[in-house]
């Protein structure tokens, strides 16, 4: 797409490059185009879940896609614009019933999907700025949860700010969930049982001094331990508890 003219404050024209996501909005000129956004995104979200985020590089990606690696830089300007092609393209994972409007279920529905978005597609919490993205897709999953939201007349700050803190809580447990687990994969352990037994020495040790007779007794009466689906809906399930009582929704 060519650029277009804009007139500045002071009515002098300048010409104005369009933007990545009006590209993508538009139809190729042709259908005989070999590469486009879409490819570039899928191949480069594929490339990603396969080996990382340190893998998606332009040089690769143009292998991947079987062009010359200057055939990509024709549609996107570098690495920002290919984090964002990405972050759009597995935000459209994340729907949710058009008839729910209840704000709980809503927001408890998305959550639970980027939890599974995340465990999908680990590199996600490797790359930039994936919490301040702005993208086409993103943005749609903002405005429907905000709009659930929004039918109780909130004040505009507490509720972006109750959004966020559902959005934070996802993002940071989720990451600790994908960490552990690759902590686990790194050292060869295969289940919870295996990691507590690799970790014993340390933990005897620990409890062993009496400091810590609360952190013992979960260590010796926990029962979920290995559950992360049920901690995940449980802390969700808290934080939106909060939210209901200080908002009075």
């Amino acid at each position: 797409m060519a650029a277009r003219k804009e007139e500045d404050d002071k009515g002098e024209s300048r010409l104005v490059e369009p933007s990545l996501w009006e590209r993508l909005e538009r139809p190729a000129p042709t259908q005989r185009a070999s590469l486009t956004l879409d490819r570039i995104a899928e191949a480069a979200v594929a490339l990603a879940d396969e080996e990382g985020a340190a893998a998606v590089t332009m040089r690769r990606l143009a292998t991947k896609l079987g062009v010359a690696p200057m055939a990509a830089y024709r549609h996107v300007s570098g690495k920002d614009d290919l984090w964002a092609l990405m972050f759009d393209r597995v935000a459209a994972e994340l729907t949710v019933p058009d008839d729910a409007d209840d704000w709980r279920a809503v927001l408890r529905s998305f959550a639970l999907r980027s939890r599974a978005m995340m465990l999908r597609h680990p590199w996600l919490g490797q790359v930039p700025g994936p919490l301040i993205q702005l993208t086409p897709a993103r943005m749609a999953v903002a405005e429907r949860q905000l709009r659930a939201l929004a039918r109780h007349d909130l004040d505009a700050d507490a509720m972006m700010a109750a959004f966020r803190a559902v959005g934070a809580y996802v993002h940071g447990a989720t990451q600790s969930e994908i960490a552990l687990r690759e902590y686990r994969r790194e050292h060869g352990w295969e289940s919870g049982d295996e990691t507590r037994q690799a970790l014993a020495p340390q933990m005897t040790y620990l409890m062993g001094t009496g400091r810590y007779p609360t952190y013992e007794k979960y260590a010796l009466s926990a029962t979920r331990k290995d559950d992360p689906g049920w901690e995940f809906e449980f802390g969700l399930d808290c934080v939106l508890d909060g939210i209901a009582q200080r908002l009075g929704i």
